[in-house]
């Protein structure tokens, strides 16, 4: 008995863990905007000045004031959006002015994530109180956001927001003092993390540490911008160098894999790492730490909360940047290419092959239907979707996919559609927009990148 409910016990835990990233992430998601507007455009203004510093008069000077306006605004709108993440509309407000006055407070990034908490958990249970149906009203326009402001604004202003703000102003004198091996101790660890899962929640993790230090310690995301793309780069450059090592396919996947490098997305490497993660992930994360750990001693300053060489223009240190992604796609390719063995595939000229066609399906006419969603609403969003649609159309079978992207909700579900499908594949890094649609049909969830790898598993379920 004990030993069961010790299982179900670590399965709840595991459970709150996965909401509790989910809401962090899907906050992620609408912030990294800001962080981006602000920090390139931040980037591009000191640049232009030539001395290396935040100019003070004309054009430049108002470009630095709407650049950091944008930087101010983000650990707000990093807050705001996971209180409404965990509780709907009702918590804006009360989350993006706990998040406000957190930040004004000095509670910076990680006090806003917690301000954000409080409101989002606050609002949810003042929903729970019981209001009359005839009501409902009230509490969602008056009565939620009223009192959860004042209770998680208060908890912030007269509890939390003090102890949060000396932790964060100890936290920066502590890596602005780091130097030599303590930088490379932090960089080993920054640089695998952001290599190891190819943008995926460890990846996440690290990255967000560094763009949200983008405006106080942009030494971070110096070193972390390099490791960024050094996984897709290096496996680029291994298809090149190993040509005998990788089957056509993955040389061709490795001329994508340099274009998603280039502009920073990590996710180029996946398809390698899927097909041979024993030897892969080893070797990106050793060219990940390499990176990384140079940017970081040699001080290569990056204001861009960005990484590939498309941020390299901005970078205070355009050389040691650019040797940095060097060395650490040179060490991915090195590792790889002399552990893999060599390729042995059927020289025998085979006749083409027609490619089979996607089956044909109007409106409420698919067997099966899938929701693809991740935190920056790129990558992984249409790379699952693409995965989970090359599966039905090798298998047969008749799906439709929705992505809810950077761009909206694109090929959305409708109400027929749903009514009329066997199941619905929710395959999402961040909670799902109108979830209430599938209520009533079988739903299969998994991540986004459990969909890439098992595409064609998962839509047999």
């Amino acid at each position: 008995m004990s030993t069961m409910t010790a299982t179900h016990n670590q399965s709840d835990w595991k459970q709150t863990l996965s909401k509790l990233k989910g809401h962090l992430l899907f906050g992620t998601s609408h912030m990294l905007p800001f962080v981006v507007a602000g920090g390139v455009l931040l980037a591009l203004a000191v640049m232009a000045t030539g001395k290396g510093a935040v100019p003070d008069t004309g054009v430049l000077a108002d470009i630095s004031t709407i650049a950091i306006k944008g930087l101010v605004l983000f650990p707000i709108i990093l807050g705001g959006f996971i209180g409404y993440s965990i509780a709907d509309k009702p918590a804006l407000a009360p989350a993006f002015i706990a998040s406000g006055i957190m930040a004004d407070l000095g509670g910076g990034f990680l006090g806003c994530i917690v301000a954000g908490f409080i409101a989002g958990g606050v609002v949810l249970q003042l929903k729970k109180l019981p209001i009359p149906a005839h009501l409902s009203a009230l509490g969602v326009y008056f009565i939620y956001p009223l009192v959860g402001t004042l209770v998680s604004a208060g908890i912030v202003m007269w509890g939390l927001g003090a102890a949060i703000s000396s932790f964060m102003v100890n936290m920066n004198e502590f890596l602005a003092s780091m130097a030599g091996s303590s930088k490379a101790v932090l960089g080993m660890i920054l640089g695998g993390m952001t290599a190891f899962d190819m943008g995926g929640p460890i990846n996440k993790v690290a990255t967000l540490f560094a763009q949200t230090q983008v405006d106080t310690q942009p030494w971070l995301m110096g070193g972390v911008g390099i490791a960024i793309c050094t996984p897709p780069l290096g496996m680029a450059l291994a298809t090149f160098l190993f040509k005998k090592k990788f089957s056509k396919e993955e040389q061709e996947a490795g001329k994508a894999a340099a274009i998603m490098g280039s502009i920073g997305i990590s996710e180029g490497a996946i398809p390698f790492a899927a097909n041979d993660p024993m030897r892969v992930l080893p070797s990106i994360v050793a060219g990940g730490i390499v990176g990384c750990v140079f940017g970081f001693l040699t001080d290569v300053l990056l204001h861009a909360p960005w990484g590939g060489l498309i941020t390299a223009p901005v970078s205070s240190n355009i050389p040691m940047y650019v040797v940095g992604i060097a060395l650490g796609s040179l060490t991915t390719a090195l590792i790889v290419g002399f552990w893999k063995p060599v390729v042995e595939e059927d020289e025998t000229v085979a006749a083409p092959v027609q490619a089979a066609a996607a089956p044909v399906a109007g409106e409420g006419e698919y067997d099966v239907l899938a929701v693809t969603c991740c935190p920056s609403g790129v990558a992984h969003t249409f790379m699952a979707a693409k995965a989970l649609e090359k599966a039905g159309v090798a298998a047969g079978i008749k799906i439709k996919v929705e992505t809810q992207g950077s761009n909206g909700l694109v090929n959305k579900l409708t109400a027929k559609d749903v009514a009329n499908a066997k199941f619905i594949i929710l395959a999402h890094d961040i909670p799902v927009k109108e979830s209430e649609r599938f209520a009533n049909i079988r739903q299969v969830e998994c991540s986004t990148k459990e969909a890439m790898k098992n595409a064609a598993t998962l839509i047999k379920a």
